[in-house]
């Protein structure tokens, strides 16, 4: 492949250094003796991650961005799976255009849709802030739900799920011996997946966040604005750290390729 298209593989090697060059200089500034993000770092020190580690708003506001996270990925699969199960099982008309329906969340711009959510929701029915962002974040990682399982779903074959129900099985019997556990690996994936994208989401917590309910991305932009420290470095590595961890582990026990490979079917 290289050598038969070399400039493919040129800017690939690029997109990958605009990727990881980034990356790589907020690793090596976190681990800084000085008392500013400067590189090339003065000395090696631990000291900026104990204290990101100790600083009580990047806690408070972690615990507040895992709840919503788990909440919401949870709340986006269990609405989720039946739709893909509808859509690939069914016999809905116009299948095609019921998934692009159910996708179109994707490609609406979250500003717009925290605006909605703020007018419709917040001032409107007067739903607090965590009600309002977890049904943002639920509406969010919807798509992803519907689709990773849906892929995963197109890797089963359904004569495993026909010789069930020629054999006398149930339908809910059927789902739950048969197609369930081999929707497992799509499940963990969309779950995984949905966490990781409310997790890291910005524009619409940064739209409907309050004094009381304040998502770790949110403030640690907040930080940034107002400080030059490496501790938000600091931080950023630990996040980074979890989630390529959690990445590998998720690898190696579901295998990540073999389902979203199925998005292309």
């Amino acid at each position: 492949m290289r050598t038969r298209h070399p400039i493919a593989a040129s800017l690939a090697m690029l997109g990958y250094i605009v990727m990881l060059v980034p990356i790589l200089f907020v690793v090596v500034t976190a681990f800084t003796a000085g008392s500013t993000l400067r590189f090339p770092p003065e000395g090696f020190s631990l000291r900026w991650f104990e204290a990101a580690l100790t600083y009580t708003p990047f806690t408070s506001s972690l615990v507040s961005s895992l709840i919503l996270a788990v909440i919401s990925a949870a709340l986006a699969l269990a609405l989720g799976v039946p739709v893909a199960l509808a859509i690939h099982r069914g016999k809905l008309p116009g299948k095609a255009l019921v998934e692009g329906l159910f996708l179109s969340p994707l490609i609406v711009p979250e500003l717009v849709v925290g605006l909605a959510l703020y007018q419709q929701l917040m001032v409107g029915f007067g739903l607090d802030n965590f009600q309002t962002l977890l049904f943002g974040h639920t509406v969010l990682m919807f798509p992803y739900a519907v689709r990773v399982t849906g892929a995963s779903l197109a890797l089963i074959d359904p004569a495993v799920e026909d010789a069930a129900r020629g054999l006398g099985a149930s339908a809910g019997r059927t789902f739950f011996s048969i197609t369930l556990p081999l929707l497992r690996p799509g499940l963990f994936s969309a779950a995984l997946l949905s966490f990781i994208t409310s997790f890291n989401n910005v524009p619409l917590s940064l739209l409907l966040q309050s004094r009381d309910f304040r998502t770790l991305p949110v403030v640690m932009l907040d930080y940034v604005q107002q400080n030059y420290d490496p501790i938000v470095a600091a931080i950023s590595v630990l996040i980074l750290a979890a989630t390529v961890l959690v990445a590998v582990i998720a690898e190696r026990t579901v295998g990540f390729a073999k389902v979203f490979g199925g998005i292309n079917r």
